[in-house]
């Protein structure tokens, strides 16, 4: 059943109308000129796929034969897994049913302009190759780069491809609050001398990876900045590194500070 639930990818279709000119989505400030040039395309768009997957579709909202309530991607803390049982779910990886070309192909029939893919959500498994951790797809027995398989069949297809990635990180061990006592107890380990700057070189080092390997992005989608201001993070010094890389692209209101388009 397990090798079923890793070959279906969560699929979210949605229809995301964050415009400039929507009260309850624009900005305080007005837009300058390059912020407008950047959200022309997403304002016309409308419509695109957002795509959840990543270890959690293994369980697929069950743990050890029971139901648990929620979303399936937060699995890891609703049903309070330790990471040591978690961690080796990439052992059963191996969605061998995975075709780009038809998800990219599926978008573009039913008038989507756009995909959305979890880089890496909360649980730290990143669905790219990243160098900078083997707690990724390359490391599974599938074995491929997701990222690269879906960059190239999206933009085959005329459409944007963009990614989410989440702040938190459960399974880094320099991320905090972690462990017993946080909001947080069952995750990875911290380390002896948990250093959040370090964790933020990894992030950087991660989006850099991201911006620079998988081609031209439509947005960053950033998500769960939990229990960090923009401050904390760097997110002024993210925002510029990742417009340095790609001046085009989107960023949303992710880091807790003002940027493209809000969520809440």
């Amino acid at each position: 059943m397990n090798k079923i639930r890793v070959a279906t990818a969560i699929l979210f279709l949605s229809v995301f109308p964050f415009f400039l000119n929507d009260p309850a989505t624009a900005q305080t400030a007005k837009p300058d000129m390059s912020q407008n040039k950047r959200m022309k395309w997403w304002s016309e768009a409308r419509f695109g796929m957002f795509i959840h997957w990543g270890l959690y579709a293994i369980p697929a909202g069950e743990w050890k034969g029971k139901k648990i309530p929620g979303l399936g991607e937060w699995i890891m803390t609703d049903a309070k897994i330790p990471f040591d049982e978690y961690a080796p779910l990439r052992h059963q990886f191996n969605p061998v049913k995975f075709d780009a070309k038809k998800w990219a192909s599926i978008a573009r029939n039913a008038g989507m302009k756009y995909v959305v893919l979890t880089s890496k959500h909360i649980d730290g498994f990143c669905m790219f190759d990243s160098k900078l951790t083997d707690y990724d797809i390359m490391n599974t027995p599938f074995g491929r780069d997701v990222m690269k398989e879906l960059s190239e069949a999206v933009r085959g297809e005329g459409l944007k491809m963009c990614f989410y990635h989440s702040v938190s990180d459960f399974h880094h061990p320099d991320y905090t609050p972690l462990g017993p006592g946080s909001s947080w107890p069952n995750v990875a380990p911290l380390s002896k001398q948990p250093d959040f700057n370090r964790y933020l070189e990894y992030m950087s080092g991660q989006l850099r990876e991201l911006l620079t390997n998988y081609g031209p992005i439509g947005v960053v989608w950033f998500d769960a900045c939990y229990d960090h201001t923009a401050e904390d993070i760097h997110a002024a010094e993210l925002v510029k590194m990742i417009r340095s890389i790609q001046p085009d692209v989107i960023i949303n209101d992710g880091l807790n500070c003002p940027q493209d388009f809000n969520l809440s």
